[in-house]
């Protein structure tokens, strides 16, 4: 690995967003890949940040500046990785956190991983409404719609999202994921998820299977 990804992990660590995209655009300009930069930078960092949160090592302000690093360096590097794919076909993947959650870092690492998979991620971010769900269905028209919950107390409210799918009659032209810390595979059975990801890895492994195990 080269100095420039390890301090690319350090900056995402760090929760440093102007030195991660600076980093980025170095990497870029150095000729490295789009997809290397991206798994043994950004996916490696923001990994290693929520290992940290795991540990109680971590607090609710480093996940926040964490997942906003990640945010900044994903921006001049998506436009890369997108190309370098050419002209293949890709699934889109609608995410967000339901309403009256505002934890970031699980999303984070989910959206690296699935844009590592040739994903094509539509981020609608946190405390996300259902409409905004519905909206997001009927103009990114995903193959995938994936609804995160971090805390107990809002776990259900996907439940509510998955209702209103139903209701705009939205809900048999996609496929529905959830996870986050409270779900299990019971809560997804339950709620009427046809998948639900206990990590970020997993995450992205049963996505491909979703949409039949093309990366895009």
């Amino acid at each position: 690995m080269t100095d420039q990804l390890a301090d690319l992990q350090k900056a995402i660590v760090e929760g440093d967003d102007t030195q991660a995209a600076r980093l980025v655009e170095a990497a870029l300009a150095h000729g490295l890949p789009a997809l290397d930069i991206l798994n043994k930078g950004v996916v490696a960092g923001i990994n290693k940040a929520g290992e940290l949160w795991a540990a109680n090592k971590y607090f609710l302000p480093d996940v926040i500046l964490a997942a906003d690093a990640f945010k900044a360096a994903m921006l001049p590097l998506e436009p890369r990785i997108k190309a370098s794919r050419g002209a293949q076909p890709t699934h889109k993947f609608v995410i967000g956190v339901v309403q009256g959650d505002m934890h970031d870092l699980g999303k984070s690492l989910v959206i690296a991983m699935l844009t590592s998979a040739g994903f094509e991620v539509v981020d609608l971010g946190i405390d996300v409404p259902h409409d905004r769900f519905v909206q997001a269905v009927q103009q990114h028209q995903p193959a995938i719609v994936g609804l995160g919950a971090y805390m107990s107390t809002t776990m259900l409210e996907m439940k509510d999202v998955i209702g209103e799918l139903k209701k705009q009659g939205l809900r048999e032209r996609v496929k529905i994921m959830v996870g986050g810390v409270p779900t299990s595979q019971e809560f997804a059975d339950e709620v009427g998820a046809d998948a639900w990801g206990k990590d970020a890895l997993q995450t992205m492994q049963k996505a491909l299977a979703l949409v039949g195990g093309s990366h895009g």
